[in-house]
């Protein structure tokens, strides 16, 4: 990826040097501009200090784009490590787009995929004009200098700078418009292990997120949101909730109706003094079982094929058929920080902090709410207690609650919009139920003849501002995992029914491979025992002599563990893999029995991403992955009781994973000069499938639904 120059010249003042990046929407060039020192529309910011900030455009959330895109700016600019930083850019889509959404925005892990190029270039011409400043400024020339470490030498002459002294001579040569770039050979920083970038702040107490902050007359706001997917407010009684000391004003919005108070436990407080009666006539008032009776029945009335291969007829000469049909539960986020967002109204504009995954849909979101234009809407961006889908909002709907409560109030002020976590738990966007129906028929020699899956769920997409990119087609994020599989069956369909229902969903931690992972992997071993071959060496015959990235990560895992076959010593053993996300993950999982219960303890993964920029941050995304997947996988549901209410509050009856149920985990990255892919999802599909196979060798019952401790209908 080439730069063309639009503007030359770097504004030089005394805080030093900065480049901006302009990234045209729907195009794969970047441009480069110039910006003044203090804007905060630029990707690279070198001070005086030689303190080297990068404004990065993707949201920090725990999953360390603040160190990854840190660390592509660093390798280039041939920076220490210990001068750099990190701080996250505005909403900005003209400057900051993520390049394969073509507008600004953080999710499907895609990071570092679409600014490894970008920031590398960036780093590079920085470097190249630091480098020619020198030159002039020496009398030298460039082709003598060196770069290393973040300190500019000519050899020769003995002369030495840093960044920050050269920075006001840099900011009169013009930008390269396609500076060169390492070689993968070349490489200093990238492909070893860096510490994270957030990681200072977030334990010394420095790290700003929207809780802390705080602005000159600033009301709480909490909404009394129904208590049914669906409903309306029909009515509201304010008296007692307006006599609560601190409670300064009620309104209704469309969402429910907001409490404004001096502090949380005032509007908290407020909020339970409101007489609410609600218009329940749109309201989903079904409970679980039956929602699940009405995916069984649409399978039954038949889906829409979305894959086909071979011929299916091959399965009446099947020597043995194997079913099953698997049941998901509802699953929500949790992320530890709960949405809140801050708004200021002042002179007909709005600024807002807050953890924004998407500043490109929530941004015009606000302006179309308060009726002004966008570019009367600011988006500071800060720092989320993690999202796994959570703030990824493709109805944007925390920033339009917290513009309507902003325009409820009537008159200019800052609102702070706080979720508590039975809101999010009980009013939440969660991940899809799903009902998954297989039916596989094998030959007398085991070999499999036809392999059929159908699935049953919301569409996620449909009703967003994403619906457009459907085209009018299916939403692949609701049964990808399930097509496009590498494995040579003799023949394939897969299927999809759309389902409806008032229940909102929105994208959980890798999306539908979360559920088409688990089903098709632990099917796949049921077929293979049936088969009479061996978990491991039966997914190896069934990949094609191409498959080398497959084979890659299913053979080390398999290595890393020392597999000799789903039981051992008393324990049991089981393997799954999956790609998502471009990136290939395949992970082995040990389960023993304590105390009369299993417990799985010990995971070995083995992931190939591409090139690795940073292998500490790829590892704790595996692990995090791990932890994140099992703790769903042993605890997690939502359901709905008869009438349609929520039965999940809280960490009581939504549990998270305990520190003491956390396994040991090993994690090997796969050496690749591919380019790289995404990591901040692909740990999670492959757990559950390797915990539910290793659960059956183990002697115990194949689980068709989820959690494993408990029954989801």
């Amino acid at each position: 990826m080439g730069f063309s120059t639009t503007r030359r010249g770097f504004l030089a003042a005394g805080a030093g040097l900065t480049l901006g990046m302009v990234l045209p929407l729907g195009t794969g060039r970047a441009q480069v501009a110039a910006a003044g020192p203090f804007a905060p529309n630029a990707f690279i910011r070198i001070g005086k200090d030689d303190l080297v900030t990068v404004l990065i455009k993707h949201i920090e959330m725990g999953q360390g784009p603040y160190t990854g895109l840190a660390t592509l700016v660093a390798e280039e600019l041939d920076a220490d490590w210990s001068q750099m930083r990190a701080e996250g850019a505005p909403a900005n889509d003209e400057l900051y787009a993520n390049t394969l959404f073509g507008a600004q925005g953080t999710g499907g892990s895609t990071a570092i995929a679409n600014s490894f190029i970008q920031m590398r270039k960036a780093g590079a011409a920085v470097r190249a004009m630091l480098v020619e400043a020198a030159a002039e400024s020496w009398g030298v020339p460039a082709s003598e200098i060196t770069v290393n470490a973040g300190v500019v030498s000519h050899a020769g002459s003995g002369k030495s700078s840093g960044f920050g002294a050269l920075t006001e001579a840099a900011a009169k040569i013009p930008v390269p418009a396609d500076p060169p770039i390492k070689s993968p050979a070349d490489f200093v920083l990238i492909g070893h292990d860096l510490p994270k970038l957030d990681t200072p702040g977030k334990t010394n107490g420095t790290a700003q997120f929207t809780l802390d902050i705080y602005r000159d007359g600033m009301l709480t706001v909490l909404v009394a949101h129904p208590t049914r997917f669906g409903a309306k407010v029909a009515s509201f009684d304010d008296k007692a909730a307006l006599a609560v000391p601190g409670v300064e004003l009620v309104r209704q919005i469309p969402t429910g109706v907001a409490v404004y108070a001096r502090n949380t436990f005032a509007a908290m407080k407020g909020r339970d003094a409101l007489v609410v009666e609600w218009d329940d006539s749109a309201a989903e008032t079904r409970g679980t079982p039956a929602m699940f009776e009405s995916f069984r029945k649409a399978l039954d009335a038949g889906a829409l094929t979305v894959e086909e291969k071979g011929d299916m007829s091959a399965m009446a000469s099947a020597a043995k058929v194997i079913e099953a049909e698997y049941l998901f539960p509802y699953l929500a986020h949790a992320p530890l920080e709960p949405l809140d967002a801050v708004i200021e109204l002042k002179g007909g504009k709005a600024e807002m902090w807050f953890g924004c995954q998407f500043p490109s849909i929530d941004r015009p979101t606000v302006a179309g709410v308060l009726g002004v234009p966008v570019t009367d809407v600011s988006i500071n961006v800060l720092l989320a207690g993690g999202s796994f889908g959570r703030r990824a909002q493709g109805t944007a709907h925390l920033a339009a609650e917290a513009a309507e409560v902003a325009k409820a109030a009537g008159r200019d002020g800052v609102f702070k919009l706080v979720w508590t976590r039975e809101d999010d738990l009980r009013g939440g966007y969660y991940r899809p139920m799903t009902v998954h129906r297989f039916r596989a028929g094998i030959d007398a020699e085991g070999r499999i003849l036809g392999w059929e899956n159908t699935v049953a769920n919301q569409s996620i997409m449909k009703g967003t501002a994403m619906e457009p990119m459907l085209k009018g087609g299916p939403d692949n994020t609701s049964f990808e995992g399930s097509t496009g599989l590498p494995y040579q069956f003799g023949a394939r369909r897969i299927g999809w029914a759309q389902m409806e229902s008032p229940v909102s969903v929105l994208w959980w931690r890798s999306v539908g491979h979360t559920h088409t992972a688990y089903a098709v992997e632990t099917f796949l071993d049921q077929v293979l025992e049936a088969a009479g071959k061996d978990p491991v060496q039966g997914r190896l015959e069934l990949l094609p002599p191409e498959a080398n990235r497959e084979r890659g990560v299913i053979e080390k895992a398999a290595e890393m563990s020392g597999w000799t076959g789903p039981t051992r010593d008393g324990k049991g053993y089981g393997v799954a893999w999956a790609k998502s996300f471009g990136t290939y993950v395949a992970q082995v999982v040990e389960v023993e029995t304590r105390d009369g219960a299993p417990r799985v303890s010990r995971v070995w993964c083995a992931v190939d991403c591409g090139i690795a920029v940073n292998p500490n941050v790829i590892r704790a995304q595996m692990e995090g992955g791990i932890g994140y997947a099992l703790g769903a996988a042993l605890h997690s549901r939502i359901t709905l009781a008869p009438g349609g209410e929520v039965e999940q509050s809280n960490f009581h009856d939504y549990p998270m994973l305990r520190i003491s149920e956390m396994p040991a985990v090993e994690v090997a990255i796969i050496a690749s000069d591919a380019d790289p892919t995404g990591v901040g999802e692909p740990g999670v599909p492959p757990l559950a499938p390797a915990v539910a196979n290793a659960l059956r060798a183990l002697g115990g019952e194949r689980h068709y639904s989820l959690p494993f401790v408990g029954a989801t209908a």
